[in-house]
C-alpha cells in the first residue's frame, strides 16, 4: 500500500489524540503511575486475545525480542512516565511543545545509528510541521498550564528523549526481518511492566495509590478506553508507521496530536480557539503534505 507508513503514524496521532483526553481524565481522578501500569496491563490482555484470534504470525528473533523489549522500557516505562508527570506539572500546552521536538531527537538517532536519510523536501516537511506544532500549542494560553516550573520541564525533555529513543530501536528490530505490529507491541509492553509492576506496588504500599482505581468505577474505565485508545491502537500503529518509512518522519507526523486535539477540546472543554491555533493547524497540516509528497 502506498505511503502506508505515513498513514499508519497519521492514524496513530488521532488515537493518541484521542487518548491524551480520556488518561488526562483518569490521571486527574486515580494518578499517573497507577493509570500508566493500568493501561499497560489492560493493553497486554487485549493483545494477547486479539493475537491468537487473529491468527497473527509470532516470529521474532532473540535480537528482534531484545530491540522491543529494550524499545518498551525506553519508550513505554521511562517516556510515557515522564511524559505523565510532566502533564501533571505543566499542563497540556508546554508539555506538547516540548513532546514536539521528539522527531528532531528521533531523526538525529536515525541518521547516526541507522544511516537514514531525508531529502531536502522531507526536511522541508519536518521544519513545517514542527512549527505548525509550535504555533499551536504556544497559543493555547488559559487553564493551569499556565504555570511554569522546570521541574516539570525536565520531565518533558526526557519523555521526549524516551520516546524518540524507544522509536529508534523499534525501527532496528523492524529492521532485521518482518515483524507483526500487534506482535511487536505486546512484546514491548510486557517488557515495560516488568519495570513498571514493580515501581507501582512499591507505590501502592506506601501509599495505596492504586485505590482510585479500585473504588472510582469512572476512572477505571477511562482507563480501560485510554489503553485500547494508546498502547493497544495507537503503538501498534505506530511501529506500521516506523516499519514503512523512515523514523524522523514518522516521528513528525505523530507529532501533530496537539493539532488534531483542537476540534476535541473545542467539543469537550468548550476551549475557544483563536486564530492563530487554526492557523498553526493549517501549518502543520500542510508540512504533513509536504512530508506525503517528498
Amino acid at each position: 500500500m502506498p505511503y502506508l507508513g505515513e498513514v499508519s503514524a497519521l492514524v496513530t496521532a488521532g488515537f493518541w489524540s484521542c487518548s491524551a483526553i480520556v488518561l488526562s481524565a483518569a490521571i486527574a481522578r486515580a494518578g499517573a503511575i497507577p493509570v500508566n501500569v493500568a493501561r499497560l496491563v489492560l493493553a497486554a490482555l487485549y493483545l494477547a486475545i486479539l493475537i491468537p484470534v487473529m491468527g497473527f504470525e509470532v516470529r521474532l528473533s532473540p535480537g528482534q525480542a531484545g530491540l522491543l523489549a529494550l524499545s518498551g522500557v525506553i519508550g513505554l516505562a521511562f517516556g510515557d512516565s515522564f511524559l505523565f508527570k510532566a502533564f501533571k506539572e505543566l499542563g497540556a500546552r508546554i508539555t506538547m511543545l516540548i513532546m514536539s521536538t521528539s522527531p528532531a531527537v528521533a531523526a538525529l538517532l536515525a541518521w547516526l545509528l541507522l544511516h537514514e536519510t531525508l531529502t531536502l523536501w522531507g526536511i522541508i516537511g519536518i521544519l513545517v510541521t514542527l512549527a505548525g506544532v509550535a504555533v499551536v500549542v504556544s497559543g493555547r494560553n488559559t487553564g493551569p498550564e499556565a504555570a511554569f516550573a522546570w521541574r516539570g520541564v525536565t520531565f518533558g525533555v526526557l519523555a521526549a528523549v524516551g520516546q524518540g529513543v524507544g522509536l529508534i530501536f523499534a525501527k532496528m528490530a523492524f529492521n532485521e526481518g518482518e515483524i507483526n505490529g500487534f506482535v511487536a507491541t505486546l512484546v514491548r509492553i510486557l517488557a515495560s511492566l516488568l519495570v513498571m509492576i514493580p515501581l507501582g506496588v512499591a507505590e501502592s504500599r506506601s501509599s495505596d495509590s492504586f485505590r482510585p482505581l479500585r473504588t472510582d468505577r469512572r476512572a477505571f474505565w477511562l482507563t480501560a478506553l485510554g489503553a485500547v485508545l494508546g498502547p493497544f491502537l495507537g503503538i501498534s500503529f505506530s511501529l506500521i508507521a516506523v516499519a514503512h518509512t523512515d523514523v524522523g518522519v514518522a516521528a513528525t507526523i505523530m507529532a501533530t496530536v496537539p493539532i488534531l486535539m483542537l476540534p476535541l477540546v473545542r467539543i469537550f472543554y468548550r476551549e475557544r480557539l483563536t486564530w492563530k491555533a487554526i492557523g498553526g493547524a493549517f501549518l502543520a497540516v500542510g508540512g504533513v503534505a509536504i512530508l506525503f509528497l517528498r
